[in-house]
């Protein structure tokens, strides 16, 4: 992958900072050319560094107010079982993303409900009944919070 430079760094900042800004407003953040800003992000889609733009959504607007993390166990291991466990993740409507692991635990799911009373009957109704899931273990979420800008790190292992 090409090393980014000091101007596809910004324009990378300023679009998860705000992705509905024009390009004619990227480029005067930026202080370059909209001409160039266009040409750039068009370069860094391609590259695969910008790939997509979302809208921010209020969880509790959506009559999800409780979250979780769950981790999950899965036997027997294998890459079929892993794949077969995501598609199914994926098809509820309470799982926001999921982690495949190393360790102890085989998945981190990410879920948000309307109350402890939906985690619970989400819990034993949609692992339990799972013949891979040995075991899994919840933590409510009290309070989440992310960095909503994400720099690229130094050079790129070879």
């Amino acid at each position: 992958m090409a090393i980014m430079d000091d101007i596809d760094s910004a324009i990378v900042r300023e679009l998860q900072t705000d992705a509905r800004q024009t390009n004619r407003e990227l480029a005067a953040r930026i202080g370059i050319a909209p001409s160039t800003c266009l040409e750039r992000v068009r370069a860094l889609k391609a590259r695969g560094a910008i790939t997509g733009y979302h809208a921010e959504i209020s969880l509790p607007a959506l009559n999800r107010h409780v979250q979780a993390l769950v981790a999950v166990q899965i036997r027997p291991l294998s890459r079929a079982v892993i794949d077969d466990f995501k598609t199914y993740l994926y098809g509820l409507p309470e799982v926001l993303s999921a982690f495949i692991l190393a360790g102890g635990d085989d998945v981190l799911v990410h879920v948000a409900v309307q109350d402890v009373e939906a985690l619970h009957a989400f819990l034993m109704d949609r692992f339990t009944k799972r013949r891979e899931v040995v075991s899994f273990r919840t933590s409510v979420i009290f309070e989440h919070t992310r960095n909503r800008v994400v720099a690229p790190l130094g050079e790129p292992r070879a």
